[in-house]
């Protein structure tokens, strides 16, 4: 009996002494797993705002660790709108974005009061790879290397977290893709409609480049074109595996279902054009009855098309924003206008012809008739406010072919 007794606790001592050994070299082991399962990255992709800034909504990196209790966000559309000349550098092209840091806590609230959806998507991604991303994102954060040179298109807040996911991965992303025919200015206009101001502003300083069709890569400078792209990718490693991009996919932030509609109060910019052209037009039937010019309103008229043409003008000779030039819209509105206005008033009060009166009037015929075929998409708002300028011209030769006969 006592001898069983001490081959049963001989058995016991070897099996608690293997069990030791197990957990001291398996140990290590679940810990590493476990600081590794603690870490989550994710992409945060924000609904519109109002502002015009926020009108495409916002993408970001969160970083989780539940292990330190690191909960922080990566963004790289920060700036500054008091910076030094913040507007002269954003029409120039030379604007400056950053990349910022702030903890989640703060980020989801800013959202939930401003009433934007956040939709979180958790990446997949391999301990390694995580890890990698991490350092990537801290590199970034260096007061060296945060601040970027902004580009609305090929270089922005939605652009910069993918390139940097894109850069861990030991592979390729192979992305849902959008083959829909879609230029850049259509997918402006999808996040614009509410703001038609906006659009019709956004419009002017836009070129014919873009209206050239974006591809599916490209479509992802708006953030909810890169949310849909994530959805269903997949990451196909150096050795030929396949992985889903995305292990998760959820809402975090809910908007109510009140959200105003921007500016819903205002006239858009198409009513008041055609209200301008229906007064403009008023005024040049009495005024040609009458016999008179009436060049007070010309001043008013080719002063604003002056104006904005010194803008449209300028984006395409010195801007460095890639979609500005060419710009068709400098046949109705360009700088000439105003330097010439001073001797369009002379010649008026003369009652003498004026030859750039008829070649405005010939210009402007020429885009009306044949605006539907170049290669730009036009805002139509711009057609009546080209027909004010049309129909002054032709008032104005007219009448002083009247007087010359």
């Amino acid at each position: 009996m006592i001898k069983k007794m001490k081959i049963g606790c001989r058995a016991l001592s070897v099996k608690y002494a293997l069990f030791i050994v197990c957990i001291c070299f398996i140990y290590p082991f679940q810990l590493k797993a476990a600081s590794e399962d603690s870490v989550r990255i994710s992409l945060l992709t924000c609904s519109p705002g109002s502002e015009i800034y926020a009108l495409f909504g916002h993408t970001a990196l969160r970083y989780e660790n539940k292990q330190s209790g690191m909960d922080v966000v990566f963004n790289y559309g920060m700036f500054d709108f008091n910076a030094p000349h913040f507007i002269w550098r954003y029409i120039k092209g030379e604007t400056d974005y950053q990349l910022g840091v702030t903890d989640y806590f703060y980020f989801e609230k800013e959202y939930a009061n401003r009433n934007s959806s956040v939709y979180q998507q958790t990446l997949n991604l391999l301990p390694q790879e995580k890890e990698s991303l991490f350092n990537i994102l801290k590199n970034n954060y260096l007061p060296e290397n945060r601040v970027y040179r902004y580009n609305f298109f090929f270089d922005n807040c939605s652009t910069r977290p993918r390139d940097r996911i894109e850069e861990c991965i030991k592979g390729k992303i192979k992305y849902t893709e959008n083959n829909s025919s879609l230029s850049f200015r259509d997918i402006v206009h999808q996040f614009t409609a509410s703001n038609k101001w906006a659009e019709f502003g956004i419009d002017l300083c836009l070129g014919s480049k873009a209206d050239e069709i974006a591809d599916y890569r490209f479509k992802m400078f708006a953030p909810y074109f890169l949310k849909e792209a994530l959805k269903g990718a997949k990451i196909k490693t150096n050795d030929g595996k396949e992985r889903t991009l995305l292990s998760d996919a959820k809402e975090i932030v809910a908007s109510s279902a009140e959200k105003k509609e921007a500016e819903s109060s205002y006239p858009s910019p198409l009513l008041t054009a055609w209200s301008l052209f229906a007064v403009v037009l008023l005024i040049t039937i009495y005024g040609y009855k009458k016999q008179k010019i009436f060049w007070g309103i010309d001043i008013i008229l080719f002063s604003m098309a002056g104006f904005a043409g010194c803008i449209i003008a300028f984006l395409v000779c010195f801007s460095q924003h890639p979609t500005v030039s060419p710009n068709y819209m400098l046949f109705v509105f360009h700088p000439l206008h105003l330097l010439y206005l001073p001797l369009m008033v002379w010649k008026a009060r003369k009652k003498s012809k004026d030859p750039y009166q008829l070649a405005n009037l010939a210009v402007l015929t020429f885009f009306m008739v044949f605006f539907y075929l170049l290669p730009q998409k036009i805002n139509f708002a711009v057609v009546p406010l080209a027909l004010c300028l049309w129909i002054r011209s032709m008032n104005y030769v007219f009448l002083t072919y009247k007087r010359n006969k």
